[in-house]
């Protein structure tokens, strides 16, 4: 979020000092700290207060959001994906357990967004809607999911081509070059590009174009996730699998009706559990399942759940995989189902705070929000509870005024959190007790999450900008200059306070990943004329190595997936748009919403 017109930046770093925490949670130093490395809670400058987290601007402002690079979409844990475990999209709805009265869909409510005082104030604000169609592709494969009774009960799975036959790479081979998803060929359009390459550059693998007509103002995508030698994304009605290689079909799942969730990563075995509406039309509502093993195309059991009352019909939904768990968070509870068979784990639990939304990942950690007397406050809390039985094993207390906005990381566990335009970030024990809070100075920082771009599903755990591992935490810094250059800063895990800056080159940004092989890994954008690419640096900074160099003749199409996930396995990136939309029909249909680089 840009800062108000003619503000400065206070000084001395993100919010103010941190409270003392609870009486509950003794605050021992983390075992790695050594004398002195850990500010005692009332002297640690943090996310709640006067400081560096989160001061206030001096004349509130409107927010400006400025474009930032694409973000990454988590890929299962089997097979490491784009981010380091962490946010999601926070739900939109005020205070989450006990909310205000909200509008239907169509009139979104305005939602406060980190930033605006502090160094984390440089959180982006813009929200696009819509849901991004996947591409039916010609081949074989194509399995049918009908809707199963509510009761647990499977769909049936209907190949309609033979086993064994494989669809022509995306985007090729049909009549007159098109597709069943109306694609056109862009075989020619890669090798155009590849003719053009320097040494040292990587290829255009292949190119997609979104294909599918879609509702009014475009659709949300979901996705990718990495499966062995396979990216799947769903849109709309479909999930489809495509080889990394050379992005042929594989397979294509008809949906029994439009997707309306899903969970940012799957099982280690590549299993996933989709939202998907029942009914259709101004009928459909978002309160089925539908599994899927991603592996194979094939369709598991799809079964309703039922959603309690006003606020809970209206809530948005985040999605989480946790083991063999799937939690479905809304603002008033959550239900979890066991994904291998979907059946059901826990719903609401005892007392009277209840989890909104979890992170994906070994760890259930979830964001929960507690009902108080009073509307205005509304109090929540991080806690780590058992995706089986729903038991809470720690909990620790957020101030009041003060909301879960994301999980940056759950190993170890980083926080963002935010009120207004206030946002900090705070870093907890394994044991849920308080260890620091990010000290941000006068910099700018921005972080690219689900929910700046995506309308349906507000999950908590995926990000681009922020990544961490057991040293520090990374961020970028909001591009500045005529240039709009920015810089990656590591924090200190124990202190909270800055380690490290390094600049991005002239004209392009950095924005972390994660962290993989004791290196950080970070998306480098595309500038006019440069490709953009995977850069990497080691714990202790210096000069980004370029892991993966995109081809500069392909840097207009680079540019153009602005606003998308960035994900990076096994020497290939993928850029894939979080939503398709066009002014027409046409734009919309060819629209690219994947292109794929490697060697």
């Amino acid at each position: 979020m840009t800062q108000p017109p003619g503000q400065q930046p206070p000084q001395g770093g993100f919010g103010a000092p941190y409270d003392p925490p609870p009486a509950s949670h003794p605050q021992p130093p983390p075992p790695s700290a050594g004398p002195g490395s850990v500010p005692s809670p009332d002297q640690a400058v943090g996310p709640y207060g006067a400081g560096p987290y989160g001061a206030p601007p001096p004349q509130p402002g409107p927010y400006g959001a400025a474009p930032v690079p694409p973000g990454p979409y988590g890929a299962p844990p089997a097979q490491p994906g784009p981010y380091t475990p962490g946010p999601y999209a926070y739900p939109s709805q005020p205070g989450y357990g006990h909310p205000a009265p909200q509008q239907p869909r169509t009139q979104p409510q305005p939602q406060p967004k980190p930033g605006g005082g502090g160094p984390f104030r440089g959180r982006r604000g813009a929200v696009v809607g819509g849901v991004l169609a996947v591409a039916l592709l010609a081949g074989a494969g194509v399995w049918l999911a009908t809707s199963g009774d509510g009761g647990g009960a499977g769909p049936v799975a209907k190949p309609t081509d033979g086993p064994g036959t494989a669809s022509p790479p995306s985007g090729s081979g049909g009549k007159n070059g098109d597709t069943k998803d109306g694609g056109r060929d862009l075989r020619a359009e890669a090798a155009a590009l590849n003719a053009q390459r320097k040494p040292g550059e990587a290829k255009v693998l292949w190119l997609q174009e979104g294909g599918v007509d879609l509702p009014r103002n475009g659709y949300d995508v979901q996705g990718p996730w990495i499966v062995g030698g396979t990216v799947v994304k769903a849109m709309y009605r479909t999930v489809s699998g495509y080889s990394v290689s050379d992005g042929s079909r594989k397979w294509s799942l008809d949906l029994p009706s439009r997707l309306c969730a899903a969970p940012s990563q799957a099982t280690a075995d590549g299993k996933i559990v989709l939202g998907v509406e029942s009914g259709n039309g101004d009928k459909a509502f978002c309160d089925s399942l539908q599994m899927v093993d991603l592996t194979t195309g094939k369709a598991g059991w799809h079964k309703k759940y039922k959603r309690q009352g006003t606020w809970d019909a209206l809530s948005d939904i985040a999605m989480s995989i946790n083991g063999d768990a799937v939690t479905v968070g809304r603002t008033s509870r959550t239900d979890a189902f066991r994904v291998s068979d979907g059946a059901t784990l826990f719903g609401e639990l005892p007392g009277n705070c209840q989890p909104f939304g979890f992170a994906s990942g070994p760890v259930a950690i979830a964001a929960t929000s507690c009902q108080t007397a009073a509307d205005d406050h509304k109090e929540q809390q991080v806690q780590r509870i058992d995706p089986v039985t729903g038991k809470v094993q720690w909990t620790y207390k957020i101030k009041k005024g003060w909301q879960v906005a994301q999980f940056y990381s759950v190993s170890p566990l980083v926080v963002s959190l935010k009120q207004e335009d206030k946002w900090a970030i705070l870093v907890l024990n394994e044991n849920g007790t308080y260890r620091s809070q990010l000290i941000g100075g006068s910099d700018d920082y921005v972080t690219k999450c689900d929910d700046d771009f995506v309308v349906l599903g507000k999950n908590l755990d995926n990000c681009l900008g922020v990544a961490a591992d057991g040293q520090a935490v990374y961020l970028a810094t909001k591009p500045t200059g005529s240039d709009q250059t920015n810089k990656v800063v590591a924090f200190d895990l124990n202190t909270g306070k800055a380690k490290w800056e390094t600049a991005a080159p002239a004209g392009q940004t950095l924005m972390p990943m994660k962290v993989e092989g004791g290196r950080l890994l970070m998306y480098l954008s595309a500038a006019k004329n440069k490709g953009g690419g995977i850069a990497s640096l080691p714990p202790t900074g210096g000069t980004p190595r370029m892991e993966l160099r995109h081809p500069a003749a392909a840097s207009a199409v680079e540019r153009d997936f602005f606003d998308s996930r960035v994900a990076f396995l096994n020497g290939r990136s993928f850029l894939v748009h979080a939503r398709i939309s066009g002014i027409d029909d046409e734009a919309e249909m060819s629209m690219k919403s994947i292109v794929t680089f490697g060697s």
